[in-house]
């Protein structure tokens, strides 16, 4: 099915355009269901200082996408109770949810629930939502700020090793829970993957910066 906000799609799309040379310029704009997205090209040794490019064309580089901030609300008891047992027994601190699909985001307690996790996906088809995201806290002296897991059977991927889009309500949940803007996820998929994020609260946006890589090129005959 066709999602409104996808991360995925955004940074392939403008990886591949930058990667063949078919934008000069360092910032593409996307039209989409979620209204324009942009993606910003960066090389830099801070991630969130950005570095003139234009001499740098095979150089190693970052995309930053802009995406818009995903409001988190509270979900009422017969959604809570919805939860699927598939979670183990993991101590549960919060759940809440998000997005037009209702996506829901419970919280554990520990990163080592969320690392331990075996999920059942056919309970998690049955929940109520759109999704299931799990999350907490990173351990102490992490490099990273949360943990994350996102699973996601009825939208045809049972989990999604890598989701930019979730983090456009992450950012501002835990934002707001360890008193920072400038964060740092680690989704905890077999995969897994970084994300460095920053919060604008002004325009209420999300950058969310990370690196494509391309894995296999074809020829299509049409």
């Amino acid at each position: 099915m066709q999602v409104e906000l996808c991360g995925h799609a955004t940074l392939a799309a403008a990886h591949f355009l930058w990667s063949h040379g078919l934008v000069n310029s360092e910032v593409i704009y996307f039209s989409t269901k979620s209204g324009t997205l942009t993606a910003k090209r960066v090389v830099s040794s801070n991630i969130f200082d950005a570095i003139d490019v234009s001499s740098t064309k095979a150089q190693k580089f970052f995309i930053e996408l802009d995406f818009p901030v995903l409001p988190v609300a509270e979900c009422d008891a017969l959604e809570t109770l919805s939860i699927p047992v598939t979670l183990n027994g993991a101590s549960i601190i919060n759940v809440q949810k998000f997005g037009a699909d209702e996506q829901l985001m419970v919280e554990l307690s520990s990163a080592k629930d969320i690392l331990n996790l075996q999920p059942n996906f056919e309970e998690i088809q049955k929940c109520a939502g759109g999704a299931l995201v799990v999350t907490t806290s990173a351990p102490a002296n992490s490099e990273f700020d949360f943990f994350t897991r996102y699973f996601c059977p009825k939208f045809g991927i049972n989990e999604d090793p890598v989701c930019g889009s979730v983090h456009c309500a992450l950012t501002p949940y835990w934002s707001k829970k360890l008193g920072k803007n400038s964060l740092v996820a680690y989704m905890a998929s077999p995969r897994s993957g970084r994300l460095d994020l920053e919060l604008i609260v002004e325009t209420q946006r999300v950058l969310i910066r990370g690196e494509a890589v391309t894995v296999m090129t074809g020829t299509l005959l049409v």
